[in-house]
């Protein structure tokens, strides 16, 4: 029976430099996935990038991949993030159409139940700030479809190991599986 292919995350620690970006995906395209979401950026180190990447695999080909990646010269080490060990979010920003005062009243309300940000507003639309898990994310897209999405930008999903769970060798825990190199 063959395995089921479900949405892993891969966090990625690579060297700060153009073209590492590019190299990456042009490696998850090589071996035919589909990036679901990317999320890059400078960790503590203005010399290291973190990536969050979301690729839809089964397990055993997400652990080729990550071997894959942690052979590239420029990656200092890969982790595939477990579900129930770590925090997934991302940043949706969602310009909603609220040209009449009960439509703005009822977007001002869905914003506050979701815990949403209203970060401008006009004479006809609202604009939410949304941090959160995907669910809670298009459970809010999904409210306020009816008065119309103006705009939508995505992020894509961050994420981080609960605990002292950690990417680098440092603060590993005894006996945990890790594909890449050290950092430290």
């Amino acid at each position: 029976m063959a395995e089921e292919a479900r949405r892993h995350s891969l966090s990625v620690l690579v060297d700060n430099e153009s073209g590492v970006l590019s190299q990456v995906s042009r490696m998850f395209s090589r071996k035919g996935y589909n990036i679901e979401s990317l999320a890059v950026g400078t960790t503590d180190d203005p010399t290291v990038s973190r990536m969050t990447i979301e690729v839809v695999a089964d397990d055993r080909h997400i652990e080729l991949l990550s071997n894959q990646l942690s052979k590239l010269i420029f990656v200092h080490s890969v982790k595939i993030l477990s579900p129930e060990k770590s925090i997934r979010r991302e940043l949706v920003l969602l310009k909603v159409r609220a040209d009449r005062p009960e439509v703005c009243d009822r977007v001002i309300q869905i914003a506050n139940i979701f815990r949403a940000s209203i970060i401008d507003v006009s004479q006809t639309s609202l604009t939410l700030a949304i941090i959160g898990e995907e669910s809670k994310t298009d459970a809010i897209v999904e409210l306020v479809k009816d008065f119309g999405v103006l705009e939508l930008v995505r992020t894509g999903m961050v994420a981080i190991e609960r605990g002292m769970n950690t990417i680098t060798e440092a603060t590993k825990e005894k006996g945990e599986f890790d594909y890449g190199k050290n950092v430290l």
